[in-house]
């Protein structure tokens, strides 16, 4: 088991440099490399970039957690790929904030960008909209089994929910092309994984919590 885990860290990471590498030459050809066109740092683009990192964090921990608390290999394998997909897009969201030299993290409220820095009080955790608080991530952690599995099901549909519409504000709002074509694709796959996790809640005799 442990092996495994470590094995699967290794992967999580070497895909996060490889994006983060290559990232470089994707923003700078689709801004024309002019310095002009370059984000600011209360743009939507850095908002989101921000935001979607801190967020996509949460999944990669989250499915980690699960990971670790069933054996059911449908339910480990969808953790597994939420957690190499967020864990990559997070690489490619922090390089773009370091190509652009802006800072990774704002004394503004989270989705400020969106004009909606009030909509999430950050109690127990809970940053953004869709995110868990601590409190569910404790009680993630105590269970095993059918209950983990269901409680992450749930969790992880409120977080995809969440993640989905703060990717929508970044298609009408962001300005940089290759970071809106990832948004899309985030809005995409992640509906795409609520419609598969609602039949895995069926199936184990549960259903999303909204």
């Amino acid at each position: 088991m442990r092996r495994q885990h470590i094995g699967w860290a290794a992967g999580a990471a070497a895909a996060v440099l490889v994006a983060a590498g290559a990232i470089t030459y994707a923003v700078a050809e689709d801004t024309g490399g002019s310095e002009a066109k370059t984000p600011g740092a209360e743009s939507a683009d850095a908002g989101f970039a921000r935001d979607m990192a801190v967020h996509h964090q949460q999944a990669v921990e989250m499915s980690y957690i699960v990971r670790d608390r069933t054996g059911n290999e449908e339910v480990r394998r969808l953790a597994y790929d939420i957690a190499q997909t967020q864990a990559n897009q997070r690489g490619m969201l922090l390089g773009w904030l370091d190509l652009w030299e802006l800072p990774k993290v704002s004394a503004d409220p989270p989705m400020t960008w969106m004009g909606m820095g009030d909509m999430a009080s950050g109690k127990d955790g809970a940053l953004m909209p869709g995110m868990a608080t601590n409190t569910e991530l404790k009680k993630l952690q105590s269970l095993s089994g059918k209950q983990a599995e269901i409680l992450y099901l749930q969790l992880m549909t409120d977080h995809h929910k969440g993640g989905i519409h703060m990717a929508e504000g970044c298609v009408a709002k962001c300005t940089v092309g290759v970071e809106k074509r990832l948004a899309q694709g985030m809005v995409d796959a992640q509906q795409s994984e609520i419609e598969l996790m609602a039949g895995m809640l069926k199936e184990r005799g549960a259903q999303p919590r909204s």
